[in-house]
């Protein structure tokens, strides 16, 4: 194991959110090496952060997001444990950076559960369409459709939606490494999108 310095440390937990005895532990097992150390940490709090997703969210926040001229604005509802997070200023560039991407992407619903069942089902048929005009068979059809869906569903659903600022990331993955930050759950309530015109 390694030595580290303090400095080292501090500098793991700031960009972290993790513990001093965690930041010193995962800079001892990488020896040394910050960025090793991060996502070490990174891939043990989304593992603690599954455990925290399924606490009581009582608590939030409602984020409001005008967008360039005014053309089109959002509200956010986004839900934690205690008012401590709530009012926390990462917190509160999560609700923003959500606020954004619902400006973004226009998402249909928060969930690819919560799509309405017609929408569901309008884009089924028009993949089912799409593919017998190009020459599928049926059995062809069958196998195409769920990876077809599953791509649609990234598109409508916030939760599954590639972040804008980072596509390698989903908007889910985004909430689960606040989970892990801050320790408690985090859930997106609900949203509005308006758009003028």
């Amino acid at each position: 194991m390694a030595a580290v310095s303090t400095d080292q440390i501090k500098e793991l937990r700031e960009m972290t959110g993790a513990g001093m005895m965690d930041c010193k532990r995962t800079l001892e097992e990488t020896g040394g090496d910050i960025k090793k150390a991060a996502d070490a940490l990174r891939s043990k709090g989304l593992a603690k952060a599954a455990k925290r997703m399924d606490r009581t969210t009582g608590v939030g926040r409602i984020f409001s997001y005008i967008h360039g001229e005014g053309n089109i604005g959002v509200l956010l509802q986004l839900n934690c444990e205690t008012d401590f997070v709530a009012r926390n200023e990462d917190f509160g560039q999560l609700g923003k950076d959500i606020c954004m991407q619902i400006a973004a992407q226009a998402p249909l619903a928060v969930t690819a559960e919560e799509i309405p069942e017609e929408e569901v089902e309008r884009e089924k048929q028009v993949v089912e369409a799409q593919l017998k005009e190009e020459g599928k068979k049926p059995e062809q059809i069958e196998k195409i459709v769920p990876g077809k869906m599953k791509k649609f569903y990234s598109e409508v659903a916030l939760l599954e939606q590639p972040y804008i600022k980072d596509p390698k990331t989903t908007i889910q993955d985004l909430v689960k490494e606040s989970i892990s930050k801050f320790g408690e759950n985090i859930t997106v309530g609900r949203f509005t999108r308006y758009q003028v015109g």
